[in-house]
């Protein structure tokens, strides 16, 4: 098997880790980097849970191999944290009931994140599938946290 040793800068931290020519970034991030949040749902590309930030712009994890991601900036679920305190986008998600089981909700997070006052609300969603909640409270979850038009 080829190994690379890949660097990349991870919510702003640089790390450094050996990766195999097949493996995702998903799997890179989960395995090699213990960054568990990003979650692998259909593997396709199809449900979003695994939505990271690639130097800022969203895209499926799973459809990337991790050596495409050397020398990127890659932002993950975990970098939205806001040390102990949760982030406007967390907190409209549970005021909305907007998540349930959770599986979902690492890649809805980084990607309304990053749409907030950007995208509208069908291009945000697009691309994630929830199985759990609907999509009424994650809409209203979106327009809560500062989402499509709010001029941020």
């Amino acid at each position: 098997m080829s190994v690379r040793t890949i660097t990349v800068r991870v919510n702003g931290a640089v790390r450094t880790g050996d990766a195999e020519h097949h493996i995702t970034l998903a799997e890179h991030l989960r395995t090699t980097l213990r960054l568990t949040g990003t979650h692998v749902g259909c593997g396709t590309g199809d449900c979003g849970a695994c939505v990271v930030l690639l130097d800022g712009e969203p895209v499926c994890s799973c459809l990337m191999l991790a050596v495409q991601a050397d020398g990127r900036e890659v932002g993950t679920v975990e970098g939205i944290a806001d040390g102990g305190s949760l982030t406007r986008e967390q907190r409209a998600l549970v005021e909305e009931h907007g998540l349930q089981c959770g599986f979902c909700t690492p890649g809805l997070l980084v990607r309304i994140a990053h749409a907030a006052g950007r995208d509208g609300e069908e291009h945000v969603l697009a691309g994630h599938l929830c199985r759990c909640t609907g999509y009424d409270g994650i809409r209203a979850a979106l327009r809560t946290a500062g989402g499509p038009g709010d001029g941020r």
